[in-house]
């Protein structure tokens, strides 16, 4: 009998695929996306240091969506994020788009991220 991965193990074989080439520093810090069926979450990581700069998700009560799971809330948390990057001084990141195609929910969350001033 064949055993087929599934989805999900598929794009964790393709992220860290990714990830052998992209490394967040303290200079350029890595913009990390990670989609749910429900909700979009993005994180600065800074890997050198093992360290989590700044996070958002379409689940913070600052955002007050109703439905995390569409390309509207993908972008307003690109927003979000880019945001409060800005106020801690980042203002270029590498992105990472964890395995998933650049299409839909990850392109529309890279995009409000560039319209609201992070570089990549």
């Amino acid at each position: 009998m064949i055993n087929k991965k599934s989805r999900n193990e598929t794009r964790e074989v393709r992220h860290l695929r990714i990830r052998k080439n992209i490394s967040g520093t303290s200079a350029t810090p890595r913009l990390n996306v990670f989609r749910s069926n429900k909700n979009i979450f993005a994180q600065i990581i800074d890997d050198v240091n093992g360290v989590t700069l700044v996070s958002a998700s379409s689940i913070d009560k600052e955002l007050k969506l109703t439905n995390g799971g569409n390309a509207e809330a993908a972008k307003q948390v690109g927003a979000l994020v880019a945001k409060r990057a800005l106020e801690k001084g980042i203002e270029t990141v590498v992105f990472d788009r964890g395995g998933y195609l650049y299409h839909g929910r990850v392109q529309a969350l890279a995009d409000g991220a560039r319209e609201a001033g992070l570089k990549f």
